[in-house]
């Protein structure tokens, strides 16, 4: 854990992920709020256009660097199907609530004085279990579209994994907008709660969407394409990372103890 630390592949990823929530959330409210004019179904389009081509553009630029994760639903599904390591999730996650705070402030310091909303995430004439239940389904096809389009073990897959995965965010919104204003992602809805100090129902949109991604990995790992790793090396991949992605330097220094791999992508599984 000591060693990916000190690696300087696993802060350039962390810093990805700070930059790359910065930039979705930034888009993704400023889209919610900016124009109140039109006419709810347009505007429903319009937000999941905007989340969904945000995702898709920010997992192409920076899937390279941290694997674009940017939800931490997302980084616990990825956590629990051991293809990052504890210590990566946990920074992971701190980055993305970070920069859904950082860019929620920006949108509050840049909007017209006379739009009195950022985007917080309420029910809409639905109850708390509902709630759950839709944020839990949105949130479960997004992650398991993420883990199924990454599988290195999948050799008939021809597309782009960003684009099927910034379709996946759309179609999360489609459903659920206007029910829950589509949470799908604890950071995004709590970068504009913090802003507005508004948390009502809050727990909603992080519980939700975590057992949806953990739900997801499980179903995904164990009961529709299951892996063969055996105990002993996915608890290697939750201490210290997939070594798959590591640089012939990076896997020097690992062995004379002075650095560490630090997983920049989804690893590669055994077949």
């Amino acid at each position: 854990m000591m060693t990916e630390l000190r690696s300087w592949t696993f802060w350039r990823a962390v810093l990805a992920e700070l930059i790359g929530m910065i930039l979705f959330i930034f888009i993704g409210i400023s889209s919610a709020i900016g124009n109140t004019n039109n006419s709810k179904p347009d505007q429903e389009v319009k937000v999941a256009l905007a989340f969904g081509l945000a995702i898709a553009t920010l997992a192409q630029s920076l899937g390279h660097i941290s694997g674009a994760h940017l939800n931490p639903a997302i980084t616990l599904g990825l956590l629990v199907s051991c293809q990052v390591s504890l210590v990566k999730a946990v920074f992971y996650i701190l980055a993305q609530m970070l920069g859904a705070v950082v860019a929620s402030a920006i949108v509050y310091g840049v909007k017209p004085k006379y739009i009195d909303a950022l985007g917080v995430n309420h029910l809409n004439n639905i109850s708390r279990g509902q709630g759950f239940g839709i944020e839990f389904l949105a949130t479960f096809q997004l992650v398991l579209c993420v883990i199924a389009v990454t599988d290195k073990r999948r050799s008939d897959v021809t597309g782009s994994a960003p684009l099927a995965i910034g379709l996946s965010v759309g179609l999360g919104h489609l459903a659920a907008i206007s029910f829950t204003g589509c949470g799908i992602n604890p950071a995004r809805s709590f970068g504009p709660a913090v802003i507005y100090k508004d948390f009502v129902d809050h727990w909603v949109y992080w519980l939700g969407p975590m057992c949806g991604g953990v739900a997801a990995a499980l179903i995904y790992d164990f009961l529709l394409y299951p892996t063969r790793d055996n105990f002993t090396k996915r608890r290697n991949v939750l201490v210290n990372g997939p070594e798959e992605n590591a640089t012939p330097e990076e896997e020097r220094l690992l062995q004379e103890g002075s650095s560490s791999p630090g997983p920049t992508q989804w690893p590669k599984r055994d077949k």
